[in-house]
């Protein structure tokens, strides 16, 4: 019957594989079936009910035991050796799962609830010195596992790095003098400033915070153990240590660190040209002189294009100014002349 269904809908110009999908049988079946006409279905699968199946009054009384209240916020794996205890018997751990899954009571039981995190709120920065991102990572000193760490502080929306130390200690104390020194240094002078960072401790430092709030920050955390909720930061330390003058084993002295650090943010700052914000550096960009950098290349391209419009299937590059940068963006469809970082 199966076969002769399927030759109607191939005859009618169906297609074997979507048929087979609404019939629930495997297209390899049927193949199976056609190279042997005739014979028996070969299909393996519960005929009968199993004998040793719960009764109706079995099943209701261990979905009673489960959802009373003193086995209403413990596992299967809790109840069965208390009711063992107390001389009862009435299924399995597996059947109990079972029983509480196909009657949609399958939740988390206990008070202890996993915690529930959610995605970090979206900053919005449309100028400097609006929304900072910040981490630290490790730099390999000359003893076996013992590190220097690098501490940076990254303008969102220029790229410029606005605050860079390296340290012998990771500590919330460090952290808040460079947020500090940092600040009074670009003029932010109690202007709206979000900082984000991941969840580390010197992050979440009573000292840190206290800094915070004396500044007027507004603080900003990622989720645990979800590096994309820092990602510009993430982006910074993975150009740094990719470097080709970045040592291949380890920094020779704090003293070596510090100065090879303080090279690195003068080239990322003043030479690298940063493909987020149309190929500027981040200092130009800092200071407001991409727009006039930006409206030269415009003029450039209009120029080779009149000259040579045979060359040109379509616009010319887009040298329009990124204006807005958002960090963790809400999910919504991108905008023109917007960039983003998830």
């Amino acid at each position: 019957m199966i076969l002769g269904l399927l030759d109607e809908a191939k005859a009618n110009g169906g297609r074997v594989l979507p048929a087979c999908r609404v019939l629930g049988i495997d297209a390899r079946t049927v193949q199976r079936w056609r190279c042997n006409r005739g014979a028996e279905d070969g299909r393996r699968g519960p005929q009968t009910t199993p004998a040793n199946k719960l009764s109706e009054g079995e099943r209701n009384e261990v979905i009673e035991v489960l959802t009373a209240p003193e086995f209403a916020g413990l596992s299967p794996n809790q109840v069965v050796p208390q009711l063992a205890d107390m001389g009862m018997y009435l299924a399995s751990e597996a059947t109990m799962y079972r029983v509480l899954r196909e009657e949609r009571l399958l939740v988390h039981r206990e008070r202890s609830r996993p915690r529930q995190h959610r995605r970090p709120k979206e900053h919005v920065a449309s100028g400097p010195n609006q929304v900072w991102s910040w981490d630290i990572t490790y730099l390999k000193s000359p003893i076996r596992g013992v590190f220097f760490y690098l501490y940076l502080i990254l303008d969102v929306w220029s790229r410029k790095i606005v605050g860079a130390e390296v340290h012998e200690a990771e500590s919330a104390e460090i952290a808040a003098e460079l947020l500090d020194g940092t600040y009074a240094r670009e003029g932010v002078d109690r202007r709206p400033l979000v900082v984000h960072s991941d969840n580390g401790s010197p992050m979440k430092g009573a000292t840190m915070v206290a800094k915070m709030q004396e500044l007027g920050v507004v603080p900003s955390l990622s989720r645990p153990h979800t590096s994309d909720d820092n990602a510009f930061s993430e982006a910074l330390f993975r150009t740094l240590k990719y470097r080709p003058c970045y040592p291949e084993g380890a920094f020779a002295s704090l003293e070596a660190a510090r100065q090879w650090v303080e090279a690195f943010v003068a080239w990322y700052n003043c030479e690298h040209l940063h493909s987020g914000i149309r190929f500027v550096t981040a200092e130009d960009r800092h200071a407001g002189r991409h727009r006039e950098i930006l409206t030269r290349r415009e003029l450039v391209y209009s120029k080779a294009r009149s000259r040579r419009p045979d060359r040109w299937t379509r616009t010319t590059r887009n040298w329009t100014p990124i204006d807005v940068v958002r960090l963790n963006p809400s999910p919504a469809p991108a905008t023109h002349g917007v960039a983003e970082a998830a």
